[in-house]
């Protein structure tokens, strides 16, 4: 089959990875965005979503290089009629099939919610028919203010949050701060501590402490000052990072396991993420190895799994995406140069924060 043809099929089946980002005004959404747009090296969509900063984010996004002039109208999409998480039918339905429809041309989807709005109704909505088998949710991260939680306050600046709040008429949920503050805490999968570079030894601590009690268990929290963080902990591991489409046909065993992130543009970010890839022709079955890679989220910290599981009567090989516990898997046909098992096998990368997991997977097989 002609090469061209063989990658457009594959990338009419692909899933677009969804990536949800929350917190309050003022957190480091924007920052951070700019950050990920300008250094995670993926053709991204960015949907914004911030009432009392209607074009500014926009404008800031479009002005920061990430793309070709002529895409930037096409790949930032505003939505200005209030908080989306209340409009999710009306205006967040349309823009993300508008977006899918172009979904050759981009890599991902990152969706800056207001700080106003409940993580769970944008969640339940990346499950409608339109658009649940387009998708899959690469992960929802809170922001939050290290500065203003360290001081006792989930915002710093409580006077515009109340103004957004009068002012938004579309808002038809009416929750306190500290009850939106726990929502968007117990939906992440990754928390990050902004302004980390602003506060203490002691009140990080104090902080991470405040957020921990409202968060799930195996929610990473991770410090960021000035939004930068290595960019492939928020938007997943791409194929370029981990080799693994197309890999080596003649490294048969080749790993990359203790292969540090040193990126020295990060080296403030006082994050070590580790990257490890395993191999490995076994017989495997998909619930067998869901159990087992969750089981070891928590013992090393993983922030992220990505990966195919090659299953013996399967004419497709299993997609895997994990981010935390969350596990995502649907099969899909790959590159005919990607590498196969004789029978079944998986070929995965893993981020965490803890060495160790490519042995404790192997070992549990």
């Amino acid at each position: 089959m002609d090469a061209d043809l063989l990658k457009s099929l594959i990338n009419e089946k692909k899933r677009l990875p969804v990536t949800v980002v929350t917190g309050f005004l003022g957190a480091g959404k924007t920052t951070l965005l700019r950050h990920l747009l300008s250094k995670g090296n993926q053709r991204l969509a960015v949907v914004v979503n911030e009432f009392g900063t209607v074009g500014l984010d926009g404008d800031l996004f479009k002005n920061c290089g990430f793309c070709p002039k002529d895409e930037v109208e096409e790949r930032i999409v505003e939505l200005n009629n209030g908080c989306l998480c209340c409009t999710v039918q009306e205006d967040f339905l349309p823009a993300m099939e508008a977006l899918l429809s172009r979904k050759n041309q981009i890599d991902g989807i990152i969706i800056e919610t207001s700080g106003l709005a409940l993580p769970k109704p944008l969640l339940q909505a990346l499950n409608w028919p339109a658009i649940r088998s387009r998708v899959f949710i690469n992960g929802v991260v809170t922001l939050v203010d290290g500065v203003a939680l360290s001081k006792g306050s989930p915002v710093g600046d409580l006077e515009s949050i109340n103004e957004q709040i009068i002012n938004d008429n579309s808002i038809d949920h009416f929750i306190s701060i500290n009850d939106l503050f726990r929502d968007q805490l117990i939906s992440a999968d990754i928390v990050l501590i902004s302004r980390f570079d602003l506060i203490s030894s002691k009140d990080f601590s104090f902080v991470k402490d405040e957020i921990r009690k409202n968060t799930k268990a195996t929610a990473n929290i991770l410090p960021v000052s000035n939004g930068k963080i290595d960019p492939s902990v928020i938007l997943g591991i791409s194929n370029e990072q981990n080799n693994i489409s197309p890999p080596d046909q003649n490294d048969h065993d080749h790993d990359h396991d203790h292969d540090h992130d040193h990126d020295h543009d990060h080296d403030h970010d006082h994050v070590e993420v580790i990257s490890e890839h395993l191999r490995l022709e076994t017989r495997i079955e998909q619930d067998v190895l869901k159990e087992i890679l969750v089981k070891l989220v928590p013992k090393f910290q993983i922030l992220r799994i990505k990966g195919r599981c090659w299953i013996e009567e399967k004419s497709l090989p299993l997609q895997i995406q994990m981010v935390g516990p969350r596990f995502d898997s649907w099969y899909e046909s790959s590159f005919d140069d990607a590498w196969k098992p004789s029978k079944s096998g998986i070929d995965i990368v893993s981020l965490s924060l803890k060495e160790g997991v490519k042995e404790a997977i192997e070992n549990s097989l």
